[in-house]
């Protein structure tokens, strides 16, 4: 939602992606989103962002990186902005992807061991070896 007003000197879509090293399309993206919200718009039509939003993304980038997706991202930012504690919030969120990592982990494993018994059941030319 955007503010009429900025209490603090707003930092432009440019530079917000500048101090996140993010591309200004990347920001945008957050932005219509909902996971990053302007505090106004310039006279020029541009954006305007609360410095406070470089720790956002710092966190969104992080939790994209553990691929959590858009919507829970979107929920532990609210929590944030609350003024909640949200340890709890991310400690599920970590959790709920460690289990995801230890069932593609056994994925895997399963695949590897599949192609690995396929593997030295090759023959050079190229064909199964026969029983």
């Amino acid at each position: 939602m955007e503010g009429d007003r900025v209490d603090a000197p707003a930092l432009r879509i440019g530079q917000v992606a500048e101090a996140t090293g993010l591309p200004v399309k990347t920001v945008r993206f957050y932005c219509d989103q909902g996971l990053i919200v302007t505090v106004a718009r310039s006279a020029g039509g541009y954006r305007l962002f609360d410095p406070a939003v470089v720790g956002e993304l710092g966190l969104i980038r992080v939790l994209r990186a553990m691929d959590v997706p858009l919507p829970e991202i979107r929920r532990i930012l609210d929590v944030r902005r609350a003024g909640h504690c949200n340890c709890g919030a991310l400690k599920s969120s970590i959790q709920g992807r460690l289990r995801s990592i230890d069932q593609r982990l056994a994925e895997l494993a399963a695949m590897k061991a599949e192609l690995s018994q396929l593997l030295s059941s090759w023959e050079e030319c190229g064909g199964l070896k026969s029983a």
